[in-house]
């Protein structure tokens, strides 16, 4: 597997002089993603956990509803990944679908309508209450959990935590939607969905597609240190998702359900 971590040559300034010096960086490449022999998506993303960041794509995208429908998952020396389906497994209609109007690659092309086509109802209540004060607690323990961004300072991570706050389980990558694609992945794999009673946290904004991929998970609350979007915020009002953002310095906004951190 190649390393999320690589050695640059740089030129350091301080203090008015300019020195010679290595650096670590984070490891950027792109994923073909193949699905039965057809090229299904291409992303650029950090090395690790490919297995999991396909599963969770194809989970995410709803042309994979079960584990069961996955013969393997096997990665090739040329930065390419194919997923073989079950014997008797055919490729669904979300699939030919994708195959005929991506041609951008992972970027969100759902609509809140999609998500509803898709099968995806309001989110469990399972989850009822969560106390504020295990929410400001989020970012330090997922800041504590990021060994990569340690060294380099530039991937993004998502987290996984129980109601009580504690991190379950933590993927960084050069891409918002592949870390939560690889947590998400690593739970289908697991036959551990809906994952209805947990927090997802992340350490930047909140697109819509992010959203997406929660409301397919069934993860109730996303937590966030940067911005929702507007369509984020629609999608979280109609699928009855906490939403909070700019979590941070001891504060967050709440732009949707409100009513999980309130006694």
């Amino acid at each position: 597997m190649k390393a999320p971590i690589v050695t640059v040559p740089i030129h350091k300034v301080a203090d008015g002089k300019m020195a010679p010096a290595q650096d670590w960086v984070a490891a950027e490449e792109p994923l073909q993603i193949r699905l039965s022999g057809r090229d299904l998506a291409i992303t650029m993303r950090t090395p690790g956990h490919d297995r999991e960041l396909a599963a969770g794509f194809l989970f995410s995208e709803g042309i994979l509803r079960s584990p069961n429908q996955i013969a393997s998952i096997n990665p090739d020396e040329r930065g390419a990944i194919e997923v073989k389906l079950a014997q008797g497994v055919d490729i669904d209609t979300a699939a030919r679908n994708f195959y005929v109007t991506s041609s951008c690659g992972v970027c969100g092309k759902a609509s809140i309508e999609a998500l509803h086509a898709a099968g995806c109802a309001s989110l469990s209540a399972a989850l009822a209450y969560i106390d504020p004060a295990t929410v400001l607690s989020l970012p330090a323990k997922l800041h504590l959990g990021q060994r990569i961004f340690e060294h380099t300072g530039g991937l993004h991570a998502a987290g996984l935590f129980g109601a009580d706050g504690e991190l379950l389980e933590l993927r960084e990558d050069v891409g918002r939607h592949n870390a939560v694609d690889k947590l998400v992945g690593a739970a289908f794999l697991g036959n551990r969905l809906p994952l209805s009673e947990c927090i997802l946290m992340l350490s930047g904004r909140v697109s819509f597609e992010l959203v997406q991929k929660a409301v397919m998970a069934g993860i109730p609350v996303i937590a966030a240190v940067g911005a929702p979007s507007s369509l984020a915020v629609e999608t979280a009002l109609r699928f009855g998702m906490t939403l909070v953002g700019f979590l941070r310095d001891g504060r967050f906004n709440i732009y949707a359900g409100q009513a999980r951190l309130e006694r």
